[in-house]
């Protein structure tokens, strides 16, 4: 699931930039789709060799579809709608997770669906959404066919006669060559950073305090998906009236603080209700930052490099999250897990308040100006 981020993702990008992303999109479900089909088939035979390649070329499919999801939302909406559109995408997405999650736990013990059946209503999915895609209001799919033929062959040879390498250069060459695509990528690397740490430790961390092994990390994992949800749903409708750079800074400062409380009372005065509030609190604090990346990316990327501009961001967030949940791992076989959360915390309040400052500091200067 990892590797076609690496491998796929910055070869997808060129392409997507290329081709009609509607199409792509489209394309991409459906055939993740019909190889979401053969699983069920390798399972009942016991061939577990082959289920590898097929979740491989899944999600080496899906680094085709996430960068031209991104990609064409400036081309649905206009310009001063993106900050909706992306809360509605990010909203979507959350609940789609959820509900996902839910539904998924519910069908696998039914009797008459279980494990196997979960696989197929799994790639029937796929073709719902690319029945949905259809009905985009862009141009027509039919008509574009053979022009969209044409175009991935001659984007495959050029793929070929390109090294992967220069590929990856060509799209960090992007994110070079803008300022706030800079602020971007610096946003994206702390956030997975910090991100990658929590995971490694949290859950274990949850459940040595509790002293149970699920329920609570359950309820508490409620309540941050309801915070992030609430968070979204807020920001979407107020967040236009605040500049995005120091939205998403001041809510590094406020997740920070979220987190080290959540740390505190978790370990010191461990609590259900009061756990999960304070996780409902940090997922309101970082609901803006997504929301914000995405929509300063739209209006700062021309059309014709998104595609390759998603896909090297895809690479800088599954990179940061890897090393830096490694790196957690190391440290909490010397340092209880306690103080690699507050860590986390403090850096990320710390972060985000030397931020709000330099950027003040730049708002008042061209105020001045």
């Amino acid at each position: 699931t990892i590797i076609p981020v690496f491998l796929i993702g910055p070869i997808a990008g060129a392409w997507v930039d290329r081709l009609n992303k509607r199409n792509v999109m489209i394309i991409s479900d459906l055939l993740r789709g019909a190889l979401i089909l053969t699983i069920p088939l390798f399972i009942m035979s016991r061939q577990i060799l082959p289920v590898y390649l097929v979740v491989f070329l899944t999600f080496s499919l899906s680094r085709f579809f996430i960068p031209s999801k991104m990609a064409i939302i400036p081309d649905l909406v206009a310009k001063d709608n993106l900050l909706a559109a992306n809360t509605l995408a990010d909203t979507t997405h959350m609940l789609g997770n959820v509900m996902g999650l839910v539904a998924a736990g519910i069908l696998v013990n039914i009797k008459y669906i279980g494990a196997i059946g979960g696989f197929y209503i799994d790639a029937a999915s796929f073709f719902v959404s690319a029945g949905l895609i259809t009905m985009m209001a862009q141009k027509e799919f039919v008509s574009h066919v053979r022009e969209d033929i044409k175009v991935t062959r001659e984007a495959l040879e050029n793929s070929i006669r390109k090294s992967i390498f220069e590929e990856i250069k060509e799209g960090a060459m992007y994110l070079k060559k803008y300022d706030d695509m800079h602020f971007i990528v610096y946003v994206f690397f702390l956030l997975m950073a910090g991100l990658g740490a929590i995971s490694c430790v949290i859950i274990v961390f949850i459940q040595e305090s509790f002293g149970t092994s699920t329920l609570d990390l359950g309820l508490i994992g409620m309540f941050l998906v309801g915070g992030l949800l609430l968070g979204t749903l807020i920001y979407g409708r107020f967040g236009q009236r605040i500049e995005k750079r120091m939205a998403i800074l001041l809510s590094f400062a406020m997740m920070g603080i979220w987190i080290i409380l959540f740390t505190f009372f978790v370990r010191r005065y461990p609590n259900i209700l009061t756990s999960g509030m304070l996780s409902g609190l940090i997922g309101i604090a970082a609901s803006p930052i997504m929301v914000s990346v995405n929509t300063l990316t739209h209006e700062t990327m021309p059309e014709e490099a998104r595609g390759r501009t998603f896909s090297s961001l895809e690479a800088v967030i599954h990179l940061a999250f890897l090393i830096f949940m490694f790196l957690a791992a190391y440290a909490a076989k010397y340092v209880d897990r306690f103080w690699v959360l507050t860590t986390v915390g403090a850096l990320f309040c710390i972060c985000g308040l030397i931020g709000v400052l330099f950027i003040s500091g730049k708002l008042k200067r061209r105020e001045i100006i």
